[in-house]
């Protein structure tokens, strides 16, 4: 009989990702970094003009960041125990938004910390990549951990069945971003890993589909 299988994200899940790119941007990179809305890209201004950053250096400096400054990159409270008590009682995946050639970085910087799972990279939606590793692995029920919205309406739309944790443990980003299970693509929204986990536990073990 197939294992259960859990498909978590790592940046604002796992480890904390804005916090550790905004200090870089402010200390070495002449940028500053200040979220007043949802919206990621309107949160970078050049330090000196006070104008906004555009696409095309947005996009080098998240290369740049990835690239040289994954070891700042810290757990988040509970993530760890969390996710390696999940991989107790099922198959534990990583599902990336990064390009390809960090996939073996992104591992490494998870087994450091100490999780050892497969590292999936993806960009764009993630419903299709999803699907395709539910498809591999022929679990006997599927949960999805992420912190952006967007990635729940993508799958909830390709593969439904998948039970759908809305999580940002990233104080900073968690009270900005619309929430999965008010819009109806979650279900349900918890930000802090000790109360996720008995949730998830329950979604693992419980043969009843979640409300």
């Amino acid at each position: 009989m197939s294992r259960p299988l859990v498909i978590s994200d790592c940046d604002e899940v796992l480890l904390y990702m804005v916090a550790p790119f905004r200090d870089w941007l402010a200390e070495s990179q002449g940028v500053t970094f200040r979220m007043e809305g949802n919206n990621f890209a309107n949160a970078m201004r050049w330090t000196e003009t006070g104008e906004a950053v555009g696409e095309k250096d947005i996009w080098r400096l998240l290369g740049g960041f990835f690239d040289t400054q994954m070891h700042t990159q810290m757990p988040i409270d509970g993530a760890i125990k969390g996710i390696n008590t999940l991989a107790e009682h099922a198959d534990v995946v990583i599902l990336t938004n990064l390009t390809d050639e960090r996939q073996q970085h992104r591992a490494e910087q998870l087994a450091a910390h100490g999780i050892h799972a497969r590292v999936f990279t993806n960009q764009g939606p993630k419903g299709p990549a999803l699907a395709s590793i539910v498809a591999e692995y022929a679990p006997s029920r599927t949960l999805f951990i992420d912190d952006l919205p967007q990635h729940h309406h993508s799958v909830s739309v390709t593969v439904p069945q998948v039970r759908r944790l809305h999580l940002c443990g990233e104080p900073m980003l968690a009270p900005l971003i619309d929430c999965a299970h008010e819009q109806g693509h979650a279900h349900a929204r918890i930000d802090c890993w000790h109360q996720a986990l008995p949730w998830l536990l329950d979604q693992l073990h419980n043969e009843e589909e979640p409300a």
